[in-house]
Parts: C-alpha cells; sequence; structure tokens
C-alpha cells in the first residue's frame, strides 16, 4: 500500500512537472542570476582610475570650451560602476547667428541628438533582439522580409535580388552614402517629404556599386534595417523600441520625435545655427532655417521620414545611454530584463572578413585607421560608432568598459570660404574629433605605463 501511494504520488509530481514546463516553455525566458546593475563609483580608484588622470580630462575638454567649443557631456563606465558622468560648456549659445547674452549651461540631464549612433541604440538593438528571437535571419535575403525589393530591367547594376541582412549591416550592400530623397534638385525621381512615400521608395532606390565589392558606410543600409524592424514587429520603429526595449529598462530619456512626447526644447543640447542651411548656403522645400533643439538635425530622417528612420533620429542622455552600454557589456541583459543573448552580441561585433573596421553595423578598431574614434590605447576588441551632430560610442569588453561622448559641435558657426567651406568650427576642436579625449580616459586608467595595444 505504501509502495503504490509513493508511486502515485510519483507520477503526480511528473504530471505537475510537464504541464508546468509546457505552460512556461511559451514564455520569455528570463536570467536565472540578475544581470549587473550599475552603481555610483564612490572614488575613481574604486574602478581602477587614476584621479590625476580624469582630472587631465576635463582639463583637455575644458581647453577646447575656453577657446569656443559649445558644450560636452562625457560618460565612462567600468566593471559595472559609473566612473564618471561630468558636463562641460553649454547646450546652447546662440539663436540664429546671434550669440545669447547667457549661453544656457550643459548639464548631465541634457538631451542629445544621436545622429548615427541612432543606427546602434534603436535599429541595431532591435535586431540584435531580433535574431535572438529566432525572428530574423541575417543570412536570408532582404527580399524574404521586403518583398517589393527587388531587381528591374532598367537598373544599371544588379543584385538586389540576392542581397542578404547581412550585406546591409557590413555596408557592403552597393548603395550610396547619402541619397537625398529630402531635396529634389539632388533626389530626382527619389524626391520624397512624406514617410510613407520614402518607404515606397527605398525598394526602389538604384545600387551605386556591385555588391560585395567594397564598403560604403551608407544611410540608405540602415533606412532598410529600419523598415526590416517594422515589417516583422508590425510596429513603427519608435514604437517598437520605445515599448520593448527603453520602457522595460526603465529608460525615460531615449526616444524618437521627443517634442511630440512632452519635452520642450530648452531640454536639448542644440545644434546648427540656421537649420539645415549651413549658414545659408543651402535650400531646399520647407527648410528649417532656426536654431534646432529636439528636432532631428538629419535631413532624410526630418524631412523624408518623419523624424523616425533606421539611421537617425534618436535622441537620449548619458544617464540612459551608461544603461544601454552595460547591456551590451552584460552579455545582452539589464537586472531582471533581457533583451538578447550573448552569443548574438559576439556575432554583431565581430569584425568583418573583408574590412575588420566593420562588424554589423558596429565599426571596430581593427586597425590604425580607427584612432582617429578609438584613440591610441583601445583594446582590438572594442567597438562602437559616431554620430555626425558629435556624439561617439566606444565598448570595450578588454576592460569591461564603455565611453560615451556627447557633444553639440555642430552648434557653431560654418566656415563659408577656403578649403574648408560648409565646415562646422567646431569640427576642429580635439573634442569634437573624440580620439584624444578617448586616449586620455584610456591613460587614466592604464596609469603609470599606458602603451598602445
Amino acid at each position: 500500500m505504501h509502495y503504490l501511494a509513493t508511486r502515485a504520488l510519483g507520477l503526480l509530481a511528473a504530471v505537475t512537472l510537464l504541464i508546468s514546463t509546457a505552460s512556461c516553455s511559451t514564455l520569455p525566458s528570463s536570467p536565472k542570476t540578475p544581470f549587473l546593475l550599475l552603481q555610483e563609483a564612490h572614488r575613481p580608484e574604486d574602478a581602477g582610475f587614476s584621479r590625476q588622470g580624469l582630472a587631465r580630462v576635463d582639463a583637455l575638454i575644458e581647453r577646447d570650451i575656453a577657446a569656443g567649443f559649445p558644450g560636452a557631456v562625457l560618460l565612462v563606465i567600468k566593471d559595472g560602476k559609473i566612473v564618471k558622468n561630468t558636463s562641460y560648456g553649454y547646450r546652447q549659445k546662440f539663436s540664429g547667428q546671434v550669440p545669447l547674452k547667457h549661453f544656457q549651461p550643459m548639464t548631465t540631464d541634457t538631451l542629445f541628438d544621436l545622429a548615427s549612433n541612432t543606427k546602434m541604440y534603436a535599429t541595431n538593438f532591435a535586431l540584435q533582439k531580433l535574431v535572438s528571437e529566432g525572428k530574423l535571419d541575417l543570412q536570408a535575403q532582404v527580399q524574404h522580409y521586403l518583398p517589393e525589393f527587388r531587381d528591374t530591367d532598367s537598373d544599371p547594376i544588379k543584385g538586389k535580388d540576392t542581397l542578404r541582412v547581412i550585406d546591409l549591416l557590413h555596408h557592403s550592400a552597393g548603395f550610396m552614402a547619402d541619397p537625398k530623397f529630402h531635396d529634389p534638385q539632388a533626389g530626382g525621381a527619389l524626391y520624397s517629404q512624406d514617410r510613407n512615400k520614402t518607404l515606397a521608395l527605398l525598394s526602389k532606390t538604384p545600387l551605386a556599386y556591385e555588391p560585395g565589392s567594397k564598403n560604403v558606410y551608407s544611410d540608405m543600409d540602415y533606412m532598410l534595417l529600419g523598415l526590416i524592424v517594422e515589417r516583422i514587429t508590425g510596429q513603427r520603429l519608435d514604437d517598437y523600441v520605445e515599448n520593448t526595449l527603453y520602457k522595460p529598462l526603465g529608460l525615460k530619456n531615449t526616444l524618437f520625435t521627443p517634442l511630440q512626447k512632452g519635452f520642450q526644447a530648452s531640454d536639448f543640447a542644440a545644434t546648427e545655427l540656421m537649420g539645415n542651411t549651413r549658414g545659408g548656403t543651402i535650400a531646399f522645400p520647407n527648410i528649417r532655417t532656426y536654431t534646432l533643439r529636439g528636432e532631428v538635425h538629419d535631413e532624410k530622417a526630418f524631412y523624408a521620414m518623419g523624424g523616425v528612420s533606421g539611421h537617425a533620429g534618436l535622441f537620449s542622455t548619458t544617464g540612459d545611454l551608461a544603461v544601454l552600454l552595460q547591456v551590451m557589456l552584460n552579455g545582452g541583459g539589464y537586472g531582471a530584463q533581457q533583451l538578447f543573448d550573448r552569443d548574438t552580441i559576439a556575432r554583431f561585433t565581430k569584425p568583418s572578413e573583408k574590412n575588420p573596421t566593420f562588424a554589423l553595423g558596429w565599426r571596430t578598431n581593427g586597425d590604425a585607421s580607427m584612432q582617429w574614434m578609438f584613440g591610441a590605447y583601445a583594446s582590438r576588441h572594442a567597438y562602437g560608432h559616431t554620430g555626425w551632430t558629435g556624439t561617439l560610442t566606444v565598448i570595450d569588453p578588454t576592460y569591461n568598459l564603455g565611453i560615451v561622448l556627447l557633444t553639440n559641435k555642430k552648434h557653431s558657426p560654418v566656415i563659408l570660404s577656403g578649403q574648408n567651406a560648409g565646415r562646422f568650427i567646431g569640427d576642429f576642436f580635439a573634442v569634437g574629433r573624440y580620439g584624444e579625449v578617448v586616449s586620455a580616459v584610456y591613460q587614466a586608467l592604464l596609469e603609470p605605463a599606458a602603451t598602445p595595444h
């Protein structure tokens, strides 16, 4: 009798376990152990940094501020600790071309137009999640997700029919760097200032070179990748990333079209002084001529894509970006939230065999040509990205280190003549060129003997 009762209880337990396993198999997996959460470092030495070295970083940036550079915020995290989150200079110095009577100081909660860092923190994060969930195959043809994406008889260069998602990520798909959809003179048949029309035109954009023959960094690649995210998820890109990625992480300052979502212009680092006119030298229909604050600067994103695109349009603060950096360093999660897995990160950050400075979207410290953004001391495993408005991301898993430098370097006068005509004065400062600041951060970590890797 005792034997039968024991056996019955055993069978009941087994059935209960099977039912429980079956019901749980449909739920998203969660980490057995919560991922590391960021903490403030009480002292820089707690994370291996030299206080004197970090003071030299401050002095470098403050030197440029004193010489006229507009403003910046520098974030450094290491070993799960926020070592530095410091603001410098001003979020706004001009209204149009007229200097303000009182410059508006930069703060660590200032929101920045991330420009092409959108490609990483929005589009790549979304793609990495979809790959981890088995909803996206990087080797699949683009046509699998966008059936209208195909060669036509009139295309001078063929190759769309066989292009893969991974080709877009490697920036080797054959597209021009900057299709000017927003400008009727430059865009021609591709002219559009309507998001739905632009999305339809993406698949009709002709190839500019034979796919796979070289790497050409192209916004077009990420406009298509953003559309692929939308097709897979059935949601607009901003709705998907804000609700599926950022909200679960508790991020409130990382978003597209922020002025439509409760933020005020004064919350932002200002960018170009006279809209998109480059000091009054450029014109096209509906061009903005006022100082930009809280509106994406990028012309394709603003005019042709309604502020929401895979290549540009995201705004954020260093506080929010610290969490997204830690997600990458943690192997895909933060606290109880898991966005993607470590294998997917490894796949996306692996250097291309054809060009070691390109991974899947991420740029990698593959050779000396990348010293301008990674500095002299980053490991060969470092990866990151930049944004035209003056934003930089460096993630170095060798040192468990993350660096974000957000600047408003385009909030400066435009040079109107000579060989640098059309360039912004802010581009010529060390802070605006990135590498010297990044090297100084590494030196503060590697002191007393910092040697290039």
